[in-house]
C-alpha cells in the first residue's frame, strides 16, 4: 500500500502565522506539524509516500524532509497543488503515483496518539472499496459525522447541525484504485471545492465502505485552538506536562 499526505491549502485560519510559511511547517511541541502524519504512515508499515503541497513555501518541505531519510525512507515523492480546489482535488494529483495500488490518505494537520497499522492491515485484506476511521467526540457538529446502522455506515454528513451520531470521520482514509474515478465524477460544493465527504459517500452508496474505531486521542491542528490542543496533547503524552483538561481533548 502507498501513502499520500495532503499538505496544501493556504492555512487562512492560522493567519498571520501562515503569512510566511505553510501551515504544515508550524511547530507542534518539538517537531514540525508535517512530521506527525508522515510518522503515522511509517509506523503503519507504509514506505512509498507522496506529499501533496502547494503555495509559496512548498520548496521548504523539500529542504526540511529531503528524501525522508530521517524517517527510514529511501525516497519521498512530491507533487504540487495549484489553487484551492479542496481535499479531493488534491487527492486527484496522486493518481499517477498510486498506479492502481491501494492508498492510505492522511491530512497533513491530523495528529493521533496511536498506530493505524491494524486498520491498514485490515484494508489490505479487503477485496475492494474503502475504509475510514472513526472517533467518538463531544462536538460532532464540527466534523464529518458517520451515521451507523449495526456494522455498516449508511451515510456521512458534513458539519451537521443535528448529528446522527457522535462519531467523527478523522482525516485518514484508505481507498482502492477506483477513488480517482469517483473524484472525477464529483461536482464542486457550495464552497467551490471537491469534497472528500462526497468521495466517501460514493463508496457507501456502492456498499464497499468499511470502518475502524480509533484508540487514543486525535486532533487536527488547523486553528489556533486546535494547534494549541495538539501541542498540549503531544507534550502530555511525553510526560512533559500534566493531564490536559477534557475541554481541550478532541475525542475524549
Amino acid at each position: 500500500m502507498k501513502g499520500v499526505i495532503l499538505a496544501g491549502g493556504t492555512g487562512s485560519r492560522l493567519f498571520p502565522l501562515t503569512k510566511i510559511t505553510n501551515k504544515h511547517l508550524l511547530p507542534v511541541y518539538d517537531k514540525p506539524m508535517i512530521y506527525y502524519p508522515l510518522q503515522t504512515l511509517v509506523d503503519a508499515g507504509i514506505r512509498d509516500i507522496l506529499l501533496v503541497t502547494g503555495g509559496r513555501n512548498s520548496g521548504d518541505f523539500l529542504r526540511l524532509l529531503a528524501n525522508g531519510k530521517e524517517f527510514g525512507l529511501k525516497h519521498l515523492n512530491y507533487t504540487y497543488q495549484e489553487g484551492e480546489g479542496g481535499i479531493a482535488d488534491a487527492l486527484s494529483l496522486a493518481e499517477h503515483f498510486a498506479d492502481g495500488d491501494k492508498i492510505c490518505v492522511i491530512l497533513g494537520d491530523n495528529i493521533i496518539e496511536t498506530s493505524i497499522r491494524g486498520a491498514v492491515e485490515d484494508f489490505e485484506k479487503q477485496d475492494r472499496g474503502a475504509k475510514i476511521i472513526l472517533k467518538k467526540v463531544s462536538d460532532a457538529e464540527r466534523f464529518g459525522v458517520a451515521e451507523i446502522n449495526g456494522s455498516k455506515i449508511i451515510g456521512i454528513e458534513e458539519k451537521p447541525k443535528n448529528p446522527k451520531s457522535d462519531y467523527a470521520v478523522i482525516g485518514i482514509y484508505l481507498y482502492d484504485a477506483t477513488v480517482f474515478d469517483k473524484v472525477k465524477a464529483l461536482v464542486p460544493s457550495k464552497r467551490g471545492e471537491l469534497e472528500i465527504t462526497d468521495v466517501n459517500n460514493a463508496y457507501i452508496k456502492e456498499g464497499t465502505m468499511s470502518f475502524n474505531y480509533l484508540d487514543g486521542w486525535w486532533t487536527d491542528a488547523g486553528t489556533f485552538e486546535s494547534l494549541l490542543r495538539a501541542t498540549n496533547l503531544v507534550a502530555s503524552t511525553r510526560g512533559v506536562i500534566g493531564a490536559v483538561p477534557d475541554v481541550l481533548v478532541t475525542g475524549a
